[in-house]
C-alpha cells in the first residue's frame, strides 16, 4: 500500500465516526431537499403549461380541494396549496412544519365529468408517436377511464394530502442514513469479531464489498416496504373519512387500472413491459418495487368497507 493510501486509512479509521455522521446527515438532506424547497423542486418539474404559460387551477379544483382539507381536518390550511400539474394523476410534495409548506398538483383531467370532457379533449395525448383520437372507440373508453367522479376526485386529493400531513417524506428520507449506519456499523462488529481488520488486504477487501452489496440490498428492501406502508396508510386514512371517500377511493384505483390496460393495449410491446395484464405497473428494475400494486390498494379499500 502506497504512503498517501495509507495515512488515508488511518485517517479515515481515526474520524470514521464524524464520518459516518456526516455521510448521514448529507444522505437525509439529499432524500428530502426537493420536499423543502416544493415550490423550486416539484412545482417546477410538474407544472403544467397552457399557450407557453403555467396553467391556473380551476376554480372548480380549488373548491374541491379545499373542501378536502376540512374533511381531512388540516389543522394549518394556509400551509397546504394546490396548483395545476400535468399527467393524469395527482401529486404532492412538502412538509407541513417547514415554511414553503406542502403543494398538491391536481391534474386537468379532473376537471371533466360526464356531462362535459373539458379539461381532457382539448389536450392532445400521444402514443407510440401518434395522437390519439378521443372520437374512436379506444378514445371514449380512455376518456371515461380519465374521468372520475366527485368522490373519486376527493379520494385522490385526501390521499396526497393526508401522506404530507402524517410526515411521510421525512420519514422515506430517514431510510437511507438508518441503514447506511446500520450497514457499517454490522459490518464494523462483525469484522472485529472475526478479526478480519488483522487479515490479508484481499481479503479484508472482499469483505467490504460484501458489506456494500448487503447494504445495498438491504436498503432497497426497506426503502420499498417503508414507501408501500405509507401508501397504505394514506389510502387507509383517507378511506375511513366516510363512505363516499371509502367509494371514491375504489373507483379511482378501478380507473387507474383501467387507464393502465389501455395504455398496455396502445403501446404494444412498450406497454406490455411497463404494465401488466391487470393494470399493475411493473417495476423498472427487477428488484425494486417501489410503490404499492393498485390491485392491492383497492383490495383493502374494499376490505374497510366490508369490515365496517
Amino acid at each position: 500500500m502506497s504512503p498517501f493510501f495509507r495515512k488515508l486509512s488511518i485517517f479515515v479509521q481515526k474520524y470514521r465516526a464524524y464520518f459516518l455522521v456526516v455521510s448521514c446527515g448529507g444522505v437525509f438532506v439529499i432524500n428530502v431537499s426537493y420536499h423543502v424547497f416544493p415550490v423550486k423542486t416539484y412545482k417546477a418539474l410538474y407544472q403544467a403549461y397552457f399557450k407557453g404559460q403555467p396553467a391556473a387551477l380551476s376554480e372548480k379544483l380549488q373548491e374541491t380541494f379545499q373542501s378536502v382539507l376540512k374533511d381531512v381536518d388540516v389543522k394549518s390550511p394556509e400551509k397546504y396549496s394546490a396548483f395545476a400539474a400535468f399527467g393524469f394523476h395527482p401529486v404532492s410534495a412538502g412538509i407541513p412544519w417547514m415554511p414553503s409548506g406542502v403543494l398538491v398538483g391536481i391534474p386537468a383531467n379532473f376537471n371533466c365529468t360526464t356531462e362535459s370532457s373539458k379539461g381532457l379533449t382539448d389536450h392532445t395525448v400521444m402514443v407510440n408517436g401518434k395522437e390519439l383520437q378521443w372520437n374512436s372507440d379506444t378514445g371514449k373508453v380512455l376518456k371515461d377511464a380519465l374521468t372520475f367522479s366527485c368522490k373519486a376526485q376527493k379520494f385522490a386529493v385526501a390521499r396526497e394530502v393526508l401522506y404530507l400531513k402524517d410526515n411521510s417524506p421525512v420519514l422515506h428520507a430517514l431510510v437511507a442514513p438508518v441503514c447506511l449506519a446500520s450497514t457499517c456499523l454490522s459490518g464494523l462488529a462483525f469484522q472485529q469479531m472475526l478479526n478480519i481488520h488483522s487479515g490479508p488486504t484481499v481479503f479484508r477487501g472482499l469483505y467490504n464489498l460484501a458489506v456494500a452489496v448487503v447494504g445495498i440490498c438491504s436498503y432497497f428492501l426497506v426503502c420499498d416496504t417503508v414507501g408501500h406502508w405509507l401508501d397504505y396508510k394514506a389510502d387507509r386514512k383517507a378511506a375511513v373519512i366516510s363512505k363516499d371517500y371509502a367509494k371514491g377511493g375504489i373507483e379511482f384505483y378501478d380507473k387507474i387500472l383501467l387507464r393502465n390496460r389501455i395504455f398496455r393495449n396502445l403501446m404494444g410491446k412498450n406497454g406490455e413491459e411497463m404494465y401488466s395484464a391487470c393494470g399493475n405497473l411493473f417495476p423498472k428494475h427487477w428488484f425494486r418495487l417501489k410503490h404499492a400494486p393498485y390491485t392491492s390498494r383497492k383490495e383493502i379499500i374494499l376490505k374497510m368497507m366490508k369490515d365496517q
